[in-house]
């Protein structure tokens, strides 16, 4: 393999050297002992593990991305004078740990983002493993507050008013908090969404595109090194054309969709900044140091210091939601096929995101929340099931974040552990942000079923969410709504469940009117 042989020609000697294991979500020179101290004096253990690449079908797009990194990562160390042992394997990360333990006897570790790997490791503390406070997060488990329940706008502000962030004087800047209400603005071709950029091929990239094809050809999507950022330069490349190409226009245009563009305004570097290759405290300094509106800056911040925090926070506190409710709604629906891209739905929204996942291993966060997350939740698909799919889909999920992010918000299975109501939709949100209807064989105002299927959906869950202070006027509409409607929105959702449930695609003449 050219790569081990070019990172033991590169390695310096291990002997004498303070070990530490790098988990693959922490690839950064600039946190823990790699940052703190001297080079010479370290060494490194990294871990590629094919039981964990094979545990769940991960798109291939998203295990390159992982392992094209974590081989850089290995290299870039290496070159700057720290040991690496790099250690490929078919057993887990603990088992594959264990000896090196045995050897070195005391092992440093930052405390793994992922709840799955804090439990594998577990049984290693007595062997010597050290568990260390992992340094790439912003903020501190204390400004999530008491709870629950807990409320991302409420963590938001503490953390702005603890840190000084976009605060004048103890006021926010502009006034306001947020200014979400300016960034829900639908694309119309104006300006020109941004281009991502591609990055250069290296061997790494190339052997690890040839290592998925030959030992995980049977997971989903494909893999594409063109767009591929991997090293610590493709990191520094992606960062650039997103503060140049997407942050000035990122917040009014940060809810829209489009059959033209997946990425309009959002910047892509969720992959990078999940797995540490782009910092969070680097990316917020710069967004902050920005020349750019109002909106967009504290949209940006939002994002990154107030939900992505929270998430994490609220994952830890409820240790992944095994401590709080986890199936609210007590739905338990299969997820369709047609998630899978194994066939069309028939739904252009859907078949058109789905397409895009599976292409790419991407598409932002809307599409995520208001079409996939929508129509599964208006399916009464088992959260669980849907959870699993986006941590297997996207190249940028990992437990910490699929979980709150799709069980909580996107399927309320949580309830109001984290938010306050189901984020779902008829087609009217769907047709005013983007394009998706214009090919579609329903019209968003007169046929779509997706319409129907949150009426249904309100019906069918009315014991549960009527009382919700925020659904107050929803249901309100819904006694006011013809039993003629609701009969036929209930059988709507019963031949759209049959007939995806069954592998099939959506015929217009086959949903009732």
């Amino acid at each position: 393999m050219a790569f081990l042989r070019d990172l033991q020609a590169a390695s310096p000697d291990a002997r004498g050297r303070r070990w530490i294991y790098v988990p693959y979500d922490q690839l950064s020179g600039d946190l823990g002992l790699l940052a703190s101290e001297s080079p010479d004096k370290l060494g490194m253990i990294l871990i590629e593990s094919r039981a964990k690449a094979a545990k769940r079908p991960y798109h291939k797009q998203k295990l390159a991305l992982v392992l094209a990194n974590q081989r850089h990562f290995a290299l870039e160390q290496a070159e700057r004078g720290v040991a690496v042992r790099y250690v490929l394997t078919d057993a887990t990360y603990a088992e594959a740990l264990a000896p090196l333990l045995a050897e070195y006897k005391t092992i440093q570790v930052m405390r793994p983002a992922e709840r799955e790997l804090r439990q594998e490791l577990e049984v290693l503390r007595d062997e010597g493993l050290q568990i260390a406070t992992h340094e790439g997060w912003l903020t501190q488990p204390e400004d999530l507050g008491d709870g629950p329940p807990w409320r991302m706008d409420a963590f938001y502000r503490g953390v702005r008013k603890r840190t000084g962030i976009l605060m004048e004087n103890g006021k926010p800047v502009g006034g306001r908090y947020s200014f979400d209400t300016e960034n829900r603005k639908p694309w119309h071709g104006e300006p020109a969404p941004a281009s991502p950029p591609t990055f250069p091929r290296t061997a790494i990239k190339r052997e690890v595109g040839a290592l998925i094809e030959a030992h995980f050809s049977d997971h989903p999507g494909q893999v594409d090194l063109d767009h591929l950022p991997a090293t610590a330069e493709d990191a520094t490349t992606l960062w650039s054309w997103a503060r140049a190409q997407c942050l000035p226009h990122f917040g009014p245009f940060e809810d829209a969709m489009t059959t033209r563009s997946r990425t309009l305004f959002h910047t892509r570097i969720s992959g990078l900044v999940n797995l540490h290759r782009l910092l969070p405290r680097r990316i917020l300094a710069d967004v902050l140091d920005s020349d750019i509106g109002l909106a967009s800056k504290e949209g940006f911040v939002r994002q990154l210091l107030g939900w992505r925090e929270f998430v994490r926070h609220v994952h830890d506190a409820t240790d992944g939601f095994r401590e709080t409710e986890s199936n609210y709604l007590g739905v338990d629906r299969a997820l369709p096929p047609a998630f899978w891209g194994e066939v069309s739905s028939g739904l252009a929204c859907l078949d058109h995101v789905v397409g895009d996942v599976w292409e790419e291993a991407y598409s932002h966060h809307i599409p995520r929340l208001m079409v996939l997350s929508n129509v599964a939740t208006l399916l009464d698909t088992d959260p669980r099931a849907l959870t699993d799919w986006f941590w297997a889909a996207y190249a940028d999920a990992y437990e910490w974040v699929v979980e709150p992010n799709v069980m909580a918000m996107g399927t309320f299975a949580t309830g109001a552990v984290m938010t306050t109501k189901p984020y779902i939709s008829g087609a009217g949100y769907i047709h005013r942000m983007s394009d998706y209807c214009e090919d579609c064989q329903f019209h968003p105002k007169k046929n779509c079923p997706i319409t129907r299927l949150y009426w249904a959906f309100l019906a069918r869950h009315a014991d549960r969410l009527a009382g919700n202070p925020r659904m107050r006027p929803i249901f309100a509409s819904l006694r006011k709504r013809d039993e003629k409607k609701k009969a036929c929105d209930a059988d709507v959702f019963e031949a759209v469940t049959g007939i995806l449930t069954e592998g099939r695609t959506i015929q217009s003449e086959e949903i009732p009117t």
